[in-house]
Protein backbone atom coordinates (compact mmCIF):
# COMPACT_ATOMS: atom_id res chain seq x y z
CA UNK A 1 0.00 0.00 0.00
CA UNK A 2 1.25 3.49 -0.88
CA UNK A 3 1.62 5.88 2.05
CA UNK A 4 -0.65 8.98 1.93
CA UNK A 5 -0.87 11.79 4.46
CA UNK A 6 -2.04 15.38 4.34
CA UNK A 7 0.12 18.25 5.52
CA UNK A 8 -0.69 21.88 6.31
CA UNK A 9 -0.10 23.05 2.72
CA UNK A 10 -0.32 19.87 0.65
CA UNK A 11 0.15 16.14 0.91
CA UNK A 12 2.69 13.32 0.84
CA UNK A 13 1.97 10.43 -1.49
CA UNK A 14 4.47 7.60 -1.59
CA UNK A 15 7.90 9.21 -1.80
CA UNK A 16 6.55 12.45 -3.29
CA UNK A 17 5.72 15.63 -1.42
CA UNK A 18 3.29 18.08 -3.09
CA UNK A 19 2.70 21.44 -1.45
CA UNK A 20 1.67 25.02 -2.04
CA UNK A 21 4.79 27.15 -1.76
CA UNK A 22 3.33 30.63 -2.22
CA UNK A 23 -0.01 32.29 -2.94
CA UNK A 24 -0.33 35.90 -4.10
CA UNK A 25 -3.89 37.10 -3.45
CA UNK A 26 -3.35 40.35 -5.40
CA UNK A 27 -2.30 38.50 -8.57
CA UNK A 28 -4.36 35.39 -7.89
CA UNK A 29 -1.32 33.24 -8.68
CA UNK A 30 0.08 30.23 -6.85
CA UNK A 31 3.42 28.38 -6.70
CA UNK A 32 3.28 24.60 -6.19
CA UNK A 33 6.21 22.34 -5.42
CA UNK A 34 6.73 18.64 -6.12
CA UNK A 35 9.65 17.05 -4.32
CA UNK A 36 11.11 13.55 -3.90
CA UNK A 37 14.11 12.19 -1.98
CA UNK A 38 16.04 11.99 -5.27
CA UNK A 39 15.31 15.60 -6.32
CA UNK A 40 18.56 17.45 -6.91
CA UNK A 41 19.40 19.65 -3.91
CA UNK A 42 15.91 18.96 -2.53
CA UNK A 43 14.39 21.45 -4.98
CA UNK A 44 12.31 19.18 -7.20
CA UNK A 45 9.88 20.87 -9.57
CA UNK A 46 8.15 24.21 -9.03
CA UNK A 47 4.95 25.05 -10.90
CA UNK A 48 3.66 28.61 -11.28
CA UNK A 49 -0.03 29.02 -12.16
CA UNK A 50 -1.62 32.40 -12.94
CA UNK A 51 -5.25 33.22 -12.20
CA UNK A 52 -6.02 32.85 -15.93
CA UNK A 53 -4.55 29.34 -15.94
CA UNK A 54 -1.16 29.90 -17.57
CA UNK A 55 1.35 27.34 -16.28
CA UNK A 56 5.14 27.70 -16.07
CA UNK A 57 7.35 24.85 -14.82
CA UNK A 58 10.81 25.21 -13.29
CA UNK A 59 13.51 22.92 -11.93
CA UNK A 60 17.11 23.44 -10.78
CA UNK A 61 18.16 24.18 -14.41
CA UNK A 62 15.53 26.88 -14.98
CA UNK A 63 12.23 27.10 -16.82
CA UNK A 64 11.02 24.17 -18.91
CA UNK A 65 10.30 25.24 -22.46
CA UNK A 66 8.02 23.43 -24.91
CA UNK A 67 9.77 21.76 -27.84
CA UNK A 68 9.92 23.67 -31.11
CA UNK A 69 6.90 22.96 -33.32
CA UNK A 70 8.82 21.94 -36.44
Amino acid sequence: MVRYEESKYGFNYGSSKVERLHYDPKKGSVWLGINTPKAKYGRGIQIYVTKTGKVRIYDDRGEWMPPDAS
